[in-house]
């Protein structure tokens, strides 16, 4: 990958995961960016290592990760992601290889502490535990977008809660889960077996 190349990749990821009618997917990464504007840049010496140091693969995977770790996308900016950016990349990574036993994990303490229909439910405009179990860390951005893809809890969701902070939640679940190939029968009957186990 060439600099200019990793440079637009960051631009195309951030627009993807900050702007809802951009996808990253639909437009091949595409931006306005041009060569000039890159060549201003005071920190493209970033980009220069990027594209030495990491495939095309690894450029794009390296932003997502960064993009999906942080709070708000929108004010990720790219000194933090040259400061902090490889050790958050390398926790994606091991993340991204253990996903079964971290979504087991993570599902298991949650329906160990709550019935199944009161960790989806939605009362009176309030967050569900589910929700509130992710705010507070204890549940990751993986598994709301597994446990969404196999109970669709999120079309409901959108339309029961109007706040900000849901809404943030749910376009990031959407950008998201273009990026993670996951096999769902697998994610399906874990799900089930720890449900009827916690019964």
């Amino acid at each position: 990958m060439m600099p200019f190349q990793a440079y637009t990749s960051y631009l195309s990821l951030k627009n993807h995961f900050t702007k809802e009618k951009y996808d990253y997917h639909k437009y091949a990464g595409k931006t306005r960016a041009t060569i000039k504007a890159f060549y201003n840049r005071r920190d493209r010496y970033f980009f220069e290592k990027l594209s030495r140091q990491k495939d095309d693969k690894q450029v794009v995977e390296f932003f997502v990760s960064n993009f999906i770790s942080c709070t708000d996308p929108q004010s990720l900016w790219i000194g933090d992601i040259i400061k902090n950016g490889e050790s958050v990349y390398t926790d994606w990574q091991k993340r991204m290889q253990s996903l079964t036993y971290f979504f087991k994990e993570e599902v298991t303490k949650l329906f160990e502490e709550n019935k199944f229909d009161d960790v989806l439910k939605v009362e009176s405009n309030r967050h569900p535990i589910l929700v509130k179990k992710y705010i507070q860390k204890e549940v990751s951005i993986e598994t709301l977008v597994i446990l969404d893809k196999i109970l669709l809890y999120k079309r409901d969701y959108d339309k029961k809660l109007n706040d900000p902070v849901w809404q943030l939640i749910s376009m990031r679940i959407d950008k998201y889960s273009s990026f993670l190939n996951l096999d769902i029968f697998k994610y399906r009957k874990i799900l089930k077996e720890i449900i009827l186990e916690s019964k």
